[in-house]
């Protein structure tokens, strides 16, 4: 007999109608098998960091208001978000060398427009059937059965949408006051007005305009050719192998004038972007390997050997070592500026400002006194106690209090005077800022310079 699909898999092959809409078929195989894995882990790291607590705190946080990133014991400041460049950097190139070595995996598997898109497909499947039941039901007149569908598709879209923008918010809002407030209504209409955004915003990402994202509005399908070459891993059809293709009977000999593919369209109906992957290389493909999972299935049907369409590249053999080393130099150079970062960055920092109106003065006393404003930063989550002293000029006296005293992830500015009752030789002496913080062993300096007014010592 002739191979056939299961009857309602006979009406039609075509993956989209005439409004252009595209009705994506359920697969299951390999590679499904790994993106659902990597869906799964995404979406539980993705609710779940919120849910982590240190020391009665949420562990990770982003304070707009006061403009820092939280991190378990340690703040992010402002000047502090180099090592959010860096890692944006870092992840950047990665993705980069990923794509020169695999193409667009990062999209067929990882991408937040992909694992929602084809979540929000499940939830379909489940309500409205098969993609041709789906499409049968668009296609239907008016009734109570198709409004109920549709209702309850739609109804489980938005509830989808506003768990995942309640999920976002609570990066920004500790989950404990958000979720509780939100549901008994006491949130402010700020939280309602950002939920309803971002909660809007997946739903027509995921629900309405899918496919549309990838292809019109995401600029790495654009460009992400210019990083491909010959040894470059596409999905891509074997034309030598397939063609001509064709329908025949299943569990008989293979005609002597067709090749492997028999035509059966599934590569083209399990696509999410809705492309034919045996008309050779295009920028829509999203690197997915569902259609290597549905040509695997078919080619078993009929005993053939698998990979008709696989990961392939043009040429296996060329070892491209200086693109391999390009990135990888410059991958560790950015994980070294990372480290280096890290080292060097402190629990505490320290700016000086000198008095502009004056630039010093002469006490009652007749010692020389200069006056400095000194802006201090607590970027950790305990308060913390310092001694200020005054290191490089003899014979200076500190005339404010030595102790500064800051709350967790504080800021404040302290003014502060120096004077001394011997000249400085010169008209300019440099000196230290130094900020002990004894119960924690940390020392941080800030140089700054004592002027004198002594003009007849130049």
């Amino acid at each position: 007999m002739a191979y056939s699909l299961p009857p309602e898999e006979l009406i039609i092959f075509s993956t989209k109608d005439s409004s252009g809409k595209i009705y994506i078929r359920e697969q299951r195989g390999f590679y499904q098998r790994i993106r659902r894995t990597l869906s799964w882990l995404l979406m539980a790291l993705f609710i779940g960091i919120p849910f982590i607590q240190y020391n009665g705190e949420q562990a990770f946080r982003i304070n707009a208001g006061q403009q820092t990133i939280e991190l378990f014991s340690i703040i992010l400041f402002p000047q502090d978000l180099l090592i959010t460049a860096l890692l944006f950097t870092l992840a950047a190139f990665v993705l980069f060398y990923v794509t020169r070595l695999y193409g667009r995996v990062w999209c067929g598997y990882t991408c937040p427009q992909t694992v929602w898109t084809l979540m929000f497909v499940w939830i379909e499947r489940r309500i409205e059937g098969s993609h041709n039941q789906s499409r049968r039901l668009d296609n239907a007149p008016f009734s109570l059965n198709k409004l109920a569908k549709k209702l309850a598709k739609h109804f489980s879209w938005l509830a989808v949408s506003v768990v995942t923008a309640l999920v976002f918010m609570s990066y920004f809002i500790p989950q404990s006051e958000l979720y509780s407030t939100f549901f008994a209504l006491q949130a402010s209409w700020q939280v309602y007005a950002w939920v309803g955004f971002f909660a809007l915003c997946t739903y027509f990402n995921a629900g309405l305009i899918r496919e549309k994202m990838c292809l019109h509005m995401c600029p790495y399908s654009r460009f992400q050719s210019a990083m491909f070459n010959t040894a470059t891993k596409l999905v891509s059809y074997n034309a030598g192998r397939g063609e001509a293709r064709g329908p025949r009977k299943r569990g008989s000999d293979k005609p002597a004038n067709l090749g492997d593919c028999v035509d059966c369209n599934l590569c083209v109906q399990v696509c999410p972007v809705g492309i034919d992957i045996r008309d050779g290389m295009q920028y829509e493909c999203i690197n997915c390997g569902l259609c290597i999972d549905a040509c695997d299935q078919t080619m078993s049907q009929f005993g053939y050997a698998k990979g008709l369409i696989n990961y392939t590249a043009e040429h296996t053999t060329r070892t491209d070592r200086s693109g391999h080393l390009a990135y990888g130099v410059t991958i560790l150079v950015t994980i070294v500026a990372m480290l280096g970062w890290g080292m060097a960055r402190t629990n505490t920092e320290l700016t000086v400002y000198r008095e502009r109106n004056a630039l010093y003065r002469v006490n009652a006393d007749g010692a020389i006194e200069n006056t400095f404003t000194l802006n201090v930063i607590n970027k950790t989550k305990t308060a913390r106690q310092y001694q200020l002293q005054v290191e490089g000029m003899a014979y200076s006296q500190l005339n404010s209090d030595a102790t500064l005293s800051l709350q967790a992830g504080e800021q404040r500015q302290f003014v502060v005077s120096i004077n001394t009752m011997e000249k400085p030789a010169t008209l300019f002496t440099p000196f230290k800022f130094v900020l002990l913080d004894k119960q924690n062993a940390e020392r941080v300096t800030e140089l700054s310079q004592f002027y004198s007014g002594n003009t007849a010592a130049r």
